[in-house]
Parts: structure tokens; sequence; C-alpha cells
């Protein structure tokens, strides 16, 4: 029997369900025991979540409880795993990564009036929009997708900006718009599950890392490493999207707020880079040298 710990959001447990149907598949013999938690992500739905104190607001309960033992694995949006993460914990399963742009509704970026409300929880896509659209009024939105299409439809705001992996996840079908993710970039990580568990739990990591996607963990990994060099939390004015290519990771990134003009890199890197590699471009984006020569 297998504890697996998630949220209690109807978001995560589709997550989690999309787990077990993995599962079913490739470790048919496991069972499997779902335990819902409540995270401080959702429990103070008031607080921007740059200003919440705590890092992992929506993994940090789970956390505990792999720790005690309550839980064997949990299973997570990785965006929200913080990148310094305790040496007692391992991502042995990282999903191949669902789509990884950002969507506005309902309707385009270019055809909202100047002055239109523009609904985000995301420091990042505020920033991207007030560059894009510096015209437009962006106000914070949070509660889990339903309650935020709920304040759009209900006239609070006249467009929100979300993710599209969890549109898609929940089965939404209605108007919206991809946001090219070369132009607005998403967060790093954004549009991958991931399943942790204890570093010593051999038993436990056999059985998951046979759901590991190895191309989007090679992108997934860059982009963390990026951020945890940087020195950047989740919810940090920063977008990282790599893509596995080959040999290359094909990169594109955005920072806010280090520099008194928006940092951007287009570049590729190799697969097996190195962290003194990886160290060149974030201490770019963090402003700390000005090339990446």
């Amino acid at each position: 029997m297998l504890k697996v710990g998630t949220r209690e959001s109807a978001l995560a447990m589709r997550q989690t369900d999309i787990f077990r149907e993995k599962m079913a598949v490739l470790n048919p013999d496991v069972s499997i025991e779902v335990i819902g938690m409540k995270a401080l992500g959702d429990i103070d739905l008031t607080s921007p979540l740059d200003q919440m104190s705590n890092v992992g607001a929506f993994v940090r309960e789970l956390d505990e409880a792999i720790m005690k033992g309550a839980i064997d694995a949990s299973v997570n949006s990785l965006k929200d795993v913080p990148t310094k993460m305790s040496p007692a914990l391992t991502l042995p399963a990282i999903f191949e990564r669902d789509a990884v742009e950002d969507v506005i509704l309902p309707c385009r970026l270019e055809e909202l009036p100047k002055g239109a409300k523009v609904g985000t929880s995301s420091i990042r896509r505020g920033m991207q929009l007030k560059n894009l659209r510096p015209d437009l009024d962006i106000q914070p939105l949070r509660g889990n997708i339903h309650t935020r299409m709920d304040k759009l439809d209900s006239g609070k705001y006249d467009a929100i900006l979300l993710a599209k992996a969890g549109l898609d996840r929940m089965g939404i079908d209605r108007p919206m718009y991809k946001l090219d993710r070369k132009v607005f970039i998403p967060a790093p990580a954004q549009g991958t599950i991931a399943v942790e568990c204890r570093a010593d739990d051999t038993d436990t990591i056999e059985i998951l890392k046979k759901l590991d996607h190895a191309p989007t963990r090679a992108a997934v990994t860059l982009e963390r490493d990026l951020m945890r060099l940087m020195g950047a939390g989740c919810s940090a004015p920063v977008g990282i999207n790599a893509v596995l290519e080959g040999s290359k990771l094909s990169l594109n990134a955005v920072s806010y707020g280090y520099t008194p003009e928006p940092r951007r890199v287009e570049t590729k890197v190799d697969a097996d880079y190195t962290q003194e590699e990886a160290a060149v471009i974030a201490d770019y984006l963090v402003g700390k040298r000005d090339d990446l020569l």
C-alpha cells in the first residue's frame, strides 16, 4: 500500500488521478491510498503569493507529512516545489510536461481596451503584462480555477490569466488564447507534475521512477537550477522555459526587478551543462554581470 498525499483542491486531486492512471499502467500491483491535506496556500486566500512568508506555501505540509511517515509520497505541481529542497527529500518522478503556456480569457490580449481590469495571482504574469500593455489595470486574483472564472463571469474582471495546463487537466473548454511562451515566458516547471518522497525510501523510489520522463526532467532541471542560483522563490517575477532539442536545451528567460530594465535571455545550453555555466546565466538575470560571455 502506497500512501500518497495531495492538496484537497479539485486541481490537485485531478493531478493525483493522473498519477493513479499512470501507476495503474506501470505499477499495476501497487495499491494506493490518497490522503488529502490543506496547505497554507489553500487556507490563506487573501495574501498576495509573493508576500507569503513561508517558502513552499503549497507543499510544506505535504513535505512534513512525508518526513513524519504519515504518507509515503506526494503529488505536486512542480512549480510549487521549492528549488532548495531538503536533502532528505527527492523527486523520483517528473511526468511528461503538459501545456506550458499561460492563457488569457475571454479575449486576446490585443483586443482589451485601454484601462481594462485584468486579474492574475502571479507577479511574473503581472510584470509581463505591464511590459506588453502598460495601459491595463492589473489586479490581484486568488482562488481556485473555478472561483477565478466565476469572478471573470461576474464582471469583476475584464480578463484573467491562467495556466493552460490546469484548465486542460480540469477538462475546461471555453474561449481562451495562448500567450507565446517565447514572449510571455512561463514560470519555471510550469505544466509539470512531480512526485516527491523520502530520499532514503528506496522501495518507493524504485516504484515511482518508472513514471519519470527524461526529456521533461532535463528541461525543468535547468529551469529550477537557474531559479536556485538566482536565489529566487516560487513567486519571483521570473519566467524561465527550456525545451530539450537533441543534445541542447533551448532556453528563454526573463527577470524583473533585479535591474532597472528587464533582463532577457534566449540561448541554447548543452544538455549536460555545468553548474558554473548555469551560474553565468543566473548572474546575468539578477544583474551581477552585464553579458553572457
